[in-house]
């Protein structure tokens, strides 16, 4: 119905999902609740919804899907009973969903160069999502947090308990396994250009 057979299964957003899930699960939940957990509860709420997602376009069907994800993020912070000074600290969550699924989308932007390229960014957002899952966790946590959680370089060193050069090494080293990975399947066409 409505095209929901041209768009992707849920479960092929579960990387993206749990990318958007380490950058928004609140540092007081990290312990209670792990992002996989949330993707788990956001594909299970997904199936169990499919029928009230009334977009066409791949890009309506993500953004339904941060809505699940950033409500299940939502539900379990009220579930562990978070202290209103604590709550009124964070970013509201859909809107901090909405901003790193920006921030993500400009940084592939960026590193793209063809239109072909940039048409199909949904396709892009799926292989970062498991590049960056496929890197060694400090180096993802440090990415993440710089390039995609907005924070500098200082504020990561602090956030991962490393000093600010430490930090730095992580998110070159990175961004560089990053580049690697998101190059294997793609022509060698940007290896080339000097």
């Amino acid at each position: 119905m409505m095209g929901h057979g041209e768009l992707r299964p849920v479960e092929a957003y579960a990387q993206y999902l749990r990318l958007l899930a380490r950058l928004h699960l609140a540092p007081q939940l990290k312990g209670k609740m792990d992002p996989s957990d949330a993707v788990q509860q956001t594909i299970l709420q997904a199936h169990a919804c499919r029928d009230q997602f009334r977009g066409r376009t791949e890009e309506e069907w993500v953004g339904w899907l941060r809505v699940i994800l950033a409500n299940v993020l939502t539900a379990a912070l009220r579930a562990y009973g978070r202290k209103a000074r604590d709550v009124g600290r964070e970013r509201p969550l859909d809107a901090g969903l909405e901003a790193s699924a920006s921030r993500i989308e400009q940084w592939l932007a960026a590193e793209q160069s063809s239109p072909s390229q940039r048409a199909s960014r949904h396709e892009q957002l799926v292989r970062l999502a498991g590049a960056l899952a496929r890197l060694p966790a400090d180096q993802r946590e440090a990415v993440e947090l710089h390039h995609l959680g907005g924070y500098k370089i200082a504020e990561v060193g602090e956030l991962m308990g490393r000093s600010r050069a430490a930090a730095m090494g992580l998110v070159f080293r990175g961004l560089e396994r990053l580049r690697e990975l998101l190059g294997e399947g793609v022509g060698n066409e940007d290896r080339t250009g000097g």
